[in-house]
Order: C-alpha cells, then sequence, then structure tokens
C-alpha cells in the first residue's frame, strides 16, 4: 500500500488547495524541494506532484522546480499532473526523470491522446479522473462532463494506462474523510490498480484503506493531513506495512 505525499505547485511554492479552487490556497513553503527530501526521509515511497498553475493554464508552469524534485530524490518514483496536453511535454517529462505522468482533462476532451501516448511511453501514463457523484471533472474541476468514471476508466484500461488516480473532488482538500465506496466501486470495476485522493483526515482513514486493500486500490495521495500535522507519515506507512494484503501489480 502507497502512502504518496502530495507537493501542489503554484507559482513555484508548495500550497494546499480546498477543492480544486486556485483562490483558495494555502501555502505551506518556499521550498518545494526542501518539501520533497522530508516526505523521503519520513518514508515516502513515491511523490505526487501536481503543477496547479499548468492545470489552469493548459502547459506546464512549474517544470523546473518538478525537474529539481526529481533529481534531489532519484531514488524515488515520481508521478506529475497538471497542465498535460500534448506529446511534447509527456515526452520532456520522461527525459527528466519522472516516472509516472497523469493525463487529466486531455484524457477526457480527446481520448485518443491516451492511447497515442501509452503506445510511445509504455509503464509510464497514468489517468487521473476527478470525480464528483460519479461524474467525471474537467478544466481544473470548474465543469462537471457528461461522462460516468467507471466508463472512462474501463476504456482508458483497454488504451493501456497503468494506474488510474480517482479523486473525489468534493472532499479534496477538506479533511472529511476518504470516499473509499465509490473508490473501491471503481476499482472492482478494472484490472489495473486504483491510486485514492481527496479527503484523507487521520489514521482512521488509513485503517479503513487497508480493508480496501485487496480490492485493487493500492495506495492514496495525501495532503493537508500531512502538512497540517493530523496524519504522520512514516507512522501511518509502518502501519499498511503491517496491517495491508499485498497485490501484486509488478512496479507499482
Amino acid at each position: 500500500m502507497l502512502l504518496i505525499p502530495a507537493i501542489d505547485l503554484k507559482e513555484g511554492k508548495c500550497v494546499r488547495l480546498r477543492q480544486g479552487r486556485m483562490e483558495d490556497d494555502t501555502v505551506f513553503s518556499d521550498d518545494p524541494v526542501a518539501v520533497a527530501r522530508r516526505w523521503v526521509e519520513k518514508g515516502a515511497r513515491r511523490l505526487h506532484l501536481v503543477d496547479l498553475d499548468g492545470a489552469f493554464a493548459g502547459r506546464p508552469r512549474n517544470e523546473a522546480v518538478i525537474r529539481d524534485i526529481v533529481e534531489a530524490v532519484p531514488d524515488v518514483p515520481v508521478q506529475v499532473g497538471g497542465g498535460i496536453r500534448d506529446e511534447d511535454t509527456v515526452d520532456a517529462y520522461i527525459e527528466a526523470g519522472v516516472r509516472y505522468v497523469i493525463i487529466g482533462s486531455k484524457a477526457v476532451s480527446e481520448p485518443h491522446f491516451v492511447n497515442d501516448v501509452c503506445m510511445a511511453h509504455p509503464g509510464h501514463i497514468i489517468v487521473g479522473l476527478d470525480a464528483r457523484d460519479g461524474r467525471v471533472a474537467v478544466n481544473g474541476w470548474a465543469k462537471l462532463s457528461r461522462f460516468d468514471a467507471v466508463d472512462l476508466a474501463q476504456k482508458f484500461e483497454r488504451d493501456g494506462v497503468e494506474a488510474i488516480v480517482y479523486t473525489d473532488i468534493a472532499r479534496d482538500g477538506m479533511m472529511q474523510g476518504l470516499n473509499l465506496e465509490a473508490t473501491t466501486r471503481l476499482a472492482e470495476a478494472i484490472n489495473i490498480p486504483v491510486i485514492a485522493s481527496g479527503g484523507v483526515t487521520d489514521m482512521g482513514d488509513i485503517e479503513r484503506l487497508c480493508g480496501a486493500s485487496g480490492s485493487g486500490v493500492i495506495g492514496t495521495i495525501i495532503g493537508r493531513a500531512l502538512y497540517e500535522g493530523s496524519l504522520e507519515l512514516s507512522e501511518a506507512q509502518q502501519y499498511v506495512d503491517d496491517h495491508c494484503k499485498t497485490v501484486d501489480f509488478g512496479d507499482l
């Protein structure tokens, strides 16, 4: 079970948003590289980076900081999302040492793009599905689409993606607990792993997550709970190592 610290980047700083609203941000550090090193020291086995400016602009804006983080923690896989809308961006991130590139809005608006990048970079593409009440949101969560999250996940599995990151946008950054029911339902509908995101608050959520570890949910992205101290990463990682079932998904 992976517990993946989130490092959300806005104007080169490490921030957290509430429900994806750029105007509702909290700055936690002016030095994202130091933040990355701190999470690795506490036992993180993967990092989740989001270029928030890029997500809204439609093209990378914090790529220099992302490169610095990748270079600073060379032994820890990094997954990156936000503003990835063309193959050149995917190529550049993979060449920079990013292990997994997360395709978000582009996957919904132009589904063939996912197939193309999966063929170009097999084993390195993840799709991020952000949903409210089962419907997928796009454009920085500003708009709900007509697409069902499970239907899209099944399509992207056929395209060859490595995993799905599933975010409950109603809970992200709100410290209201993980929507494990919707996440598990998605995981049980596909054969590739699912990474939960949004709402993790404390050890209670980690314990509940372990209960779903045989369903195909291989981990969760954790943000505000780590930064505000309601969850301690090394303690939580030790708990999942001791209590969670293991499911073999290869390198993931």
